[in-house]
């Protein structure tokens, strides 16, 4: 069997876009995934192009609420008593990040990648047939009062200063874009530009059918080690087969440092474990996705139903799913939302690859230039996997990437 071009590693969205881009380049590619396509964070995420969530995590704002949030095991913020000490580096890079300086410029460079992800988005969804999926129904974040409100307006001034639109709404004017609305929200702003895919596991098994019609081939398997030999990369995997191609992409995810240091790259990835529950499709008559910022999760509308989720929880890749998060989440959007019907839910989680800064790592390894690292995404996979395509792309075939990436350097930290 020829070896291909390329080899990506994680068939998610964000590796799925980046193995249809490099087709696009003329290039053969294979996709290798522990699992198949749409199996990890890319299955039951909340679904939102959310290109105006410009401001990244590792923040003052958000320096101010954790010591509140990490009391509380099922808040919108935690760090399981078992894994707090492992994740204690990773945390002090975090605390770093949230430095003035550091934020404005993990803004900046979030907003360039944001502008180039929505720019390549729609192109992208009609060449793969799934732009009939693509929803324009915007964001409304919700606040408990004029304090919660006022807190977040130097949060807008930044994205205003970015020409985000957006509009700040009373709750007469809330109601009209969302009913049913509990009285405690009385302040809200509504975001146009944010959009949303209908389904983003049907929509990341869409891609993977789009590929295999262009010629590229999805298979089955377990990566363990990567190894530069002269010409190429060998892939190594649990079954013990080795495969070579003249690149490597590796996108696998919250899984991906663990590959990457098998050339000698330490790289400071942890996982944003994120918890929801999917309702059936008459749960709420949702007309747009919720916000509930201060409560750190989202109600979104799919066309499998409602989804109520978010929060993170920096639980790493081990410990067993806790499931009361799921729950918490759901009790508090009944009350939210006092007409939610909350039976029949289908819990779930996943892992969500973050790196301290908020921003991803893409870009080449120091090993070898032939392995391109594309991942830590965070919760902003969907959103920045077109862009991300791009970018990678551009790399594969030695073409100047759209935007300055050196922000996203995996070499960074």
């Amino acid at each position: 069997m020829a070896e291909p071009d390329v080899i990506v590693i994680g068939a998610g969205v964000v590796g799925l876009s980046a193995a249809i881009a490099a087709v696009g380049r003329g290039l053969s590619v294979t996709v290798l995934d522990r699992e198949g396509p749409a199996a990890g964070a890319s299955a039951g995420n909340a679904g939102a192009f959310a290109f105006t969530d410009i401001l990244p995590l590792a923040s003052p704002g958000i320096l101010r609420k954790a010591p509140k949030w990490l009391l509380d095991p099922l808040g919108p913020l935690t760090v399981p008593p078992a894994y707090a000490l492992k994740i204690a580096p990773w945390m002090f890079r975090f605390w770093r990040a949230c430095q003035p300086g550091r934020v404005a410029h993990s803004t900046a460079a979030q907003t360039a990648l944001m502008d180039l992800s929505k720019a390549e988005l729609e192109p992208f969804l009609k060449e793969t047939g799934t732009a009939s999926m693509l929803r324009k129904e915007g964001n409304l974040q919700v606040y408990e009062g004029e304090a919660e409100f006022k807190a977040s307006l130097a949060g807008w001034k930044a994205r205003e200063d970015h020409g985000i639109e957006f509009h700040h709404l009373d709750a007469a004017a809330m109601s009209g874009i969302q009913p049913g609305l509990a009285a405690r929200f009385t302040h809200g702003t509504f975001t146009p530009g944010w959009y949303s895919i209908a389904d983003p596991k049907l929509y990341t098994l869409a891609l993977a059918d789009h590929f295999r019609t262009i010629g590229g081939k999805v298979q089955r398997a377990e990566v363990t080690a990567l190894r530069p030999v002269d010409g190429g990369v060998d892939v190594l995997t649990t079954d013990g087969e080795i495969q070579r191609a003249a690149q490597v992409v590796l996108s696998a995810g919250a899984f991906s440092h663990r590959i990457a240091r098998t050339i000698g790259e330490s790289i400071p990835l942890e996982t944003e474990r994120g918890y929801n529950t999917t309702l059936p499709a008459g749960a709420f008559d949702l007309r747009t996705q919720i916000t509930f910022g201060g409560h750190g999760f989202v109600v979104t509308r799919l066309s499998t139903g409602i989804r109520v989720g978010g929060a993170v929880e920096l639980g790493g890749l081990d410990l067993p799913p806790n499931f009361h998060r799921s729950e918490a989440m759901l009790k508090k959007a009944q009350g939210f939302l006092p007409g939610l019907k909350p039976e029949g839910g289908v819990q779930w989680m996943g892992f969500r690859p973050s790196l301290p800064d908020s921003l991803p790592a893409i870009g080449r390894a120091v090993a070898t230039p032939r392995v391109v690292y594309a991942f830590g995404h965070g919760h902003l996979g969907l959103t920045q996997s077109a862009g991300t395509a791009r970018i990678v792309a551009d790399l594969l075939t030695g073409r100047q990437p759209a935007i300055d990436i050196a922000s996203f350097s995996p070499q960074r930290f």
